[in-house]
């Protein structure tokens, strides 16, 4: 057995007087096993859950066995509660996919788990001895997406745990010691709480103008969906005049186009390291990865500090500042300190789970266990020469009588003529009319559902591409839209079609006014379960650009020290079209980390930069904040 490390609570009574089991009671953390294994840890969804949790996301093969050491002072027969999910449950489907085992010291309890319940809750695992060392593992049993939550241990055999709501939160909180103050974890000019490509050239660009930055960031890499996790290609145009200057951050976070680029693609095109070396080399940037806000207080409409959660250890730090940034994609931070905000929650652009094929013997999950260099992973995969098989799916989306993109002569949306390019593209895309936060675990399971509905097909039913495999899936959502945050100004659709002009104008926009709805092709526009896209088309959603959208609209209306970076801005539905490309979003970053330095020469807050300091804004603009171009002596220059 590995070494032993104590990963539970053993909480006596005397901090937790009103819970009589405290000290027969164990909790423990999936996400915080000594190894994880094969399985993921899925953050995306834990303000919804509470924690994060683990994920077999084995494309159909059975992943590693998580497991940790834990100790138990007190032998006897302890009840096991296991707090999971049959995913397809909410379908009816039949079969549950997601099925796994608890190991104890090698042993398999008598429950298999994953097996009940559309929600989550807490399986009964039944008695078991216990005493001593132990080793508790995770076993999956089919590499279908199975997932764990946490594991209870308890001598009290009539303690039923909660399923949900404040108890659940309660019960963490005395076994896991949430409800202790957090660390400190520092003062700063500007904490920026988003990693993804606006976060990132925010931070950057604020620390090279002389601030002392925090990134926070809730994964290991950066880059949102612009990383290997998600891998969207970065899209929009930078460097245009009036101000060739904006956008040459993001160009050292993302390099141009070229051949073999694109969505859903190798992980090496995505170039996590290139992003991470990038803000490592500021002195004046802290990174805080793997940490997700989930507090904030705020008083006299000025945030004071958010509270960051570690998303395996639970460990908590509170980050204090001047002035914040949500790039976030969802307005998580707005939303916690009262940022006004809108949220379209039908008939909103849906978000993708894109996925690749490939002539392997192994998938991606598979190699990224067994090699020690991730970024060697490209030269470990061997071409498969015998059939791969895999299984029948009854839980999937049974598409063996429809027609979809990749099927014989079906194509998606400005697909390619390949079969093989209309699978797991951009408009494989769901949840157009659920809840774009509070049901993202839904629609992510719905596309992965149809991912495997339509592999099942064309390997089963079509007898095609017998040596290909399911190489790599996002088990990460790539979102559109959810909260935008308002502004100043809301810019809308009609901004960009009629040019209206705005003498903030801070930062360009190229693409098109580009929304998402079901294709009609596929799907009745009133399918919930529609998850196939089709972009917008036709000369109303064209514009003459570059449009320059105005400063306004990148800090928060009624929250003073809010700065706002990315596709939660201040945009109405429509107008998000055009700005939420990721290029695009890095310039808006880059703006922040500008205004943001004018807030620290002034000491002033960000709408003080439009009523008071424009100019010294767009003579920063003009300068911009590459690493060839920054100069030291800057401020001094513009006083």
């Amino acid at each position: 057995m590995k070494s032993l490390t104590i990963v539970v609570a053993l909480m006596p009574s005397i901090l937790a007087p009103d819970i009589a089991w405290a000290y027969e009671t164990l909790f423990i953390e999936a996400e915080s096993f000594d190894d994880t294994g094969g399985w993921v840890v899925d953050q995306q969804f834990m303000d919804q859950m509470g924690s994060p949790y683990v994920l077999a996301h084995g494309l159909g093969v059975p992943v590693k066995d998580s497991s940790t050491g834990v100790t138990i002072p007190e032998k006897g027969e302890y009840r096991v509660w296991v707090r999971t999910r049959d995913w397809v449950a909410p379908w009816q489907a039949p079969g549950a996919p997601g099925r796994f085992q608890v190991m104890i010291d090698g042993n398999p309890l008598k429950t298999t788990f994953g097996t009940e319940g559309a929600e989550w809750h807490w399986q009964d695992g039944g008695l078991v001895a216990l005493g001593g060392e132990i080793e508790v593992a995770l076993h999956d049993l089919t590499g279908f997406e199975g997932r764990c939550d946490a594991i209870i241990f308890t001598s009290d055999k009539e303690f039923i745990p909660p399923d949900s709501g404040p108890a659940l939160v309660k019960l963490r909180s005395k076994y896991l010691g949430w409800h202790t103050s957090p660390q400190d974890g520092g003062h700063y000019d500007l904490v920026v709480v988003g990693g993804g490509i606006a976060g990132t050239s925010a931070a950057v660009t604020a620390a090279r103008l002389g601030l002392q930055v925090v990134l926070i960031q809730d994964r290991l890499v950066l880059g949102g969906n612009g990383s290997s996790e998600v891998r969207v290609w970065p899209e929009g145009h930078t460097n245009q005049e009036p101000y060739p200057r904006i956008g040459d951050v993001v160009s050292e976070l993302v390099r141009e186009k070229g051949p073999g680029d694109g969505n859903a693609k190798g992980d090496q095109i995505y170039e996590d390291a290139r992003k991470l070396k990038l803000a490592r080399a500021e002195p004046n940037l802290t990174m805080l990865l793997e940490h997700r806000v989930n507090n904030a207080s705020v008083s006299n409409d000025l945030i004071g500090s958010v509270v960051a959660q570690h998303t395996q250890t639970g460990k908590r730090t509170r980050v204090r500042g001047k002035w914040f940034l949500d790039s976030t994609g969802d307005g998580v931070l707005g939303a916690l300190v009262g940022a006004d905000f809108e949220i379209t929650e039908e008939g909103h652009m849906g978000m993708s789970n894109l996925w690749n094929l490939g002539e392997t013997e192994q998938n991606e999950f598979q190699l990224k266990c067994e090699c020690d260099d991730e970024d060697a992973l490209s030269s470990f995969f061997s071409a498969a020469t015998t059939p791969q098989p895999f299984p029948r799916c009854p839980w999937a989306i049974d598409l063996s009588d429809k027609a979809f993109p990749g099927r014989k002569n079906h194509l998606g949306h400005w697909g390619g003529k390949n079969p093989l390019e209309n699978l797991g593209g951009w408009f494989w895309e769901a949840g157009y009319d659920k809840h774009p936060i509070d049901d993202a675990e839904w629609t992510r399971d719905l596309n992965l559902r149809a991912m495997y509905g339509a592999w099942d097909t064309l390997k089963n039913v079509d007898g095609m591409y017998p040596n290909h495999r399911l190489k790599w899936a996002a088990f990460i959502a790539g979102k559109r839209e959810s909260r935008r945050l308002l502004g100043d100004i809301i810019l809308t659709a009609n901004d960009f079609r009629q040019g209206t002009k705005f003498e903030d104008a801070a930062f360009p926009c190229t693409w098109g006014i580009d929304l998402h709805l079901p294709d009609p092709s596929f799907f009745e526009r009133e399918d919930a379960n529609a998850f196939i896209s089709r972009a917008t088309e036709g000369t109303q959603y064209k514009y003459e650009g570059p449009y320059w959208a105005p400063y306004r609209c990148l800090y928060s209306r009624n929250i003073s020290n809010l700065f706002m970076a990315g596709r939660d801005i201040s945009v109405s539905h429509d107008g998000l079209g055009p700005v939420r490309v990721m290029r695009t979003c890095g310039m808006m970053g880059e703006i922040v980390g500008m205004a943001a330095s004018i807030c620290e020469e002034h000491n002033c807050q960000p709408r003080d930069v439009y009523t008071h300091y424009l100019h010294e804004l767009k003579e920063l603009m003009s300068q911009g904040a590459g690493k060839n171009n920054i100069s030291a002596d800057l401020h001094s220059t513009l006083k």
